[in-house]
């Protein structure tokens, strides 16, 4: 089997995904929740009713309340984003709520701070560079007995930022057709999917080491393609039968809370195995080939 013999266009699919998410984050924006941009998320009904979202607006704009966005659920709810209120302010636009449109039931509110969102972006952001440091320091170390070990940290952290890349892409797209949002579960889900994949890239690397020991009249690109066929198997079938299954059940049957965080764990971690194998390691041999010198120039005349 020759994996790395397609290995651009395996680059290219991974491109296009991303790409198509970048350019709806750049027309759309970044779909982010209250927990990163602060405000106040309530979710209501009302009994025997279901009002235009437009009614909701008015009520709204009469006290002056500014960014807001009314969804409906599949459970028949209201989900309405807007500024930070206070308890006060949440009470008024409820009574008046009910005034305008009927008896309204509070299912949930949700209320953070800006300077509570500015802290959970900053240290989530400072999270994922401290542990990318940590690992391409831990790879190098691991790794030191091999011909450029410091390549193989910055591969597998490579291979993370394609992982991240999938993921945001995945979440514009799911803000359009079910109205995802990166909230603090997306964050929590985003590092689980961090630690798989370096998981499976180590493993990938590390079968690499045991066979440059091994096959040492190999050369490099047959070598890493035979380590890869050799991991293949146990990194398909480890996903698939105790991650990919759980986790497919908890995106259709956990209920709309838990859907989003399954659904982003499931194509997360499903870009982690297919980064380690198809990314992480045709990146080392695309690097250890040199071969962006030939890429815009005319092949040799045999």
């Amino acid at each position: 089997m020759n994996v790395l013999g397609k290995r651009y266009l395996f680059f290219g699919v991974s491109l296009l995904i991303i790409l198509v998410g970048l350019g709806i984050m750049v027309i759309r924006g970044i779909p982010l929740s209250i927990d990163f941009t602060g405000g106040s998320l309530l979710e209501i009904r009302f009994d025997g009713q279901s009002p235009e979202t437009t009614q909701i607006y008015e009520v709204y704009d009469e006290y002056g309340v500014e960014d807001v966005q009314v969804q409906t659920s599949d459970t028949g709810s209201y989900i309405i984003r807007s500024q930070f209120l206070e308890n006060d302010d949440r009470d008024a636009v409820i009574a008046a709520l009910s005034e305008a449109i009927g008896e309204v039931n509070v299912v949930r509110f949700d209320s953070v701070g800006p300077s509570i969102g500015e802290q959970v972006t900053s240290r989530g952001a400072l999270a994922v560079a401290v542990s990318s440091l940590l690992v391409v320091v831990f790879i190098a170390w691991s790794f030191r007995g091999v011909t450029h070990a410091f390549r193989y940290g910055v591969c597998a952290i490579l291979a993370m930022i394609h992982d991240v890349g999938i993921i945001f892409s995945a979440t514009a797209i799911g803000s359009i057709l079910w109205g995802w949002e990166i909230d603090s579960l997306f964050l929590t889900a985003l590092l689980t999917v961090i630690g798989f994949s370096m998981q499976d890239t180590i493993v990938v690397f590390d079968r690499i080491r045991e066979n440059s020991n091994i096959y040492r009249r190999l050369d490099f690109e047959t070598l890493v393609n035979h380590s890869i066929v050799q991991t293949l198997q146990r990194s398909i079938n480890t996903q698939l039968m105790t991650v990919e299954f759980l986790l497919l059940a908890l995106a259709m049957f956990g209920g709309v809370t838990l859907r989003e965080f399954a659904g982003i764990l499931l194509i997360g971690l499903l870009s982690g195995t297919y980064s380690s194998i198809f990314i992480a390691a045709p990146i080392l041999v695309l690097w250890e080939n040199q071969e962006w010198k030939t890429w815009f120039r005319k092949p040799a005349t045999a």
